[in-house]
């Protein structure tokens, strides 16, 4: 076709999965031909708890990026309250609370580093044919990846409905309160559950604060005065000092998740990856954006999607069952404050938690006995 440009491989989004989607591409084919399109110019800020598990820097590893994080400083206690009471210990592994503005710059630079074009665009349309994905035209991708966020239009493209589990969050920063300096801080609702309000001290002076809340038909979308309001009441002292408050939706994960075969596949967001009990999603972006990469770098273009699935399932499916249950059982009363309560008696119980919230950890029968035993 006359005028289109050839691409082995176009992402839709620059941001950690889109970024990440490249470098696993790149790291499995240094020649391949990869076009990052983005509606906006970097450092760019995103809403976000901003919360980074240590097992982002693992897949980072493994795609020849050591070391993104090392300048900063690491976060290496955990608190869990309820108004019954709460827990506070050391994880296993520190993790980080890093500005996106810092966190997707840094990622998209390193994508560029290694042979990745990077163009502003918005992307508007999205045609699947026998020789390609015609992307708004004018590019022509072997594979395309919607690495899109959570309103994602390469989603709507490959034929998939708008995500149906959401939640709502506003984030926001304000100077760190010196009790919760060095600390990852979650205090879950009382009135609106399932839900809970956070504040991640970043390491220099400033922490990311906020509240989420699952949405559902039983009461109406909150407002943000409301957000405000709850954040505020579970947590004293950040909404009333904070300020550049953000709202976003999260599309939450399910036990039905799988990737599509054909030469379309979505990653992060925009494949409905974030999890449900502690909105943590940065993990599940990297990580299905890495397999997506050596996916389109690795055999026919056409077959690129059976190859995600077959490297992806295997990794989350448990997982995802795992914390899709775990989220509903969450919105029965006394479960939560059950679990909190298991933390505080036992580190095992507490490290099994943290990484069922922050990486694909399983609802093993020791965790599920100590919540029993609560």
């Amino acid at each position: 076709m006359s005028g289109v440009e050839d691409w082995d491989l176009v992402v839709v989004g620059a941001g950690p999965a889109g970024s990440a989607t490249a470098l696993g591409a790149l790291a499995a084919r240094p020649d391949l031909r990869v076009l990052l399109l983005d509606r906006a110019d970097f450092p760019r800020d995103k809403p976000c708890g901003d919360g980074i598990a240590p097992h982002v820097q693992d897949v980072l590893d493994e795609v020849g990026v050591p070391g993104l994080l090392d300048d900063l400083v690491p976060v290496r206690r955990l608190a869990l309250r309820t108004d019954r009471g709460g827990v506070e210990r050391e994880m296993a592994r520190p993790a980080y609370v890093v500005p996106r503005t810092v966190l997707d710059a840094r990622l998209v630079s390193a994508a560029v580093a290694r042979g990745a074009v990077l163009r502003r665009h918005r992307v508007r349309g999205v045609e699947v044919r026998d020789d390609g994905v015609l992307v708004d035209g004018a590019l022509r991708a072997g594979v395309l990846v919607g690495a899109d966020g959570a309103h994602s239009v390469v989603r709507g493209a490959a034929g998939l409905p708008a995500h149906r589990r959401r939640a709502l969050a506003l984030r926001g920063y304000a100077p760190v309160d010196p009790a919760r300096e060095g600390l990852q801080e979650i205090v879950f609702g009382d009135e609106r559950q399932p839900s809970y309000a956070w504040s991640f001290d970043r390491g220099d002076g400033l922490a990311n604060i906020g509240y989420g809340e699952v949405l559902t038909t039983r009461r109406t979308a909150p407002s943000r005065a409301l957000l405000l309001e709850q954040m505020e009441r579970l947590l004293p002292g950040t909404a009333s000092v904070g300020d550049d408050f953000r709202a976003h939706h999260l599309p939450l994960s399910g036990w039905g998740w799988r990737p599509r075969p054909g030469r379309v596949l979505l990653v992060g967001d925009a494949a409905g990856l974030i999890n449900p009990l502690t909105g943590e999603g940065i993990y599940y972006a990297v990580l299905t954006g890495v397999l997506a990469g050596r996916a389109a770098a690795h055999g026919p273009a056409d077959g690129a999607g059976g190859r995600h699935r077959a490297a992806v399932v295997p990794l989350l499916r448990a997982h995802l069952v795992g914390t899709a249950t775990a989220s509903r059982l969450a919105a029965v009363p006394g479960v939560v404050t059950r679990a909190v309560s298991a933390a505080r008696r036992d580190q095992r119980a507490f490290d099994e938690l943290v990484e069922v919230g922050l990486g694909r950890g399983l609802l093993t029968p020791y965790l599920l006995g100590s919540l029993a035993r609560g």
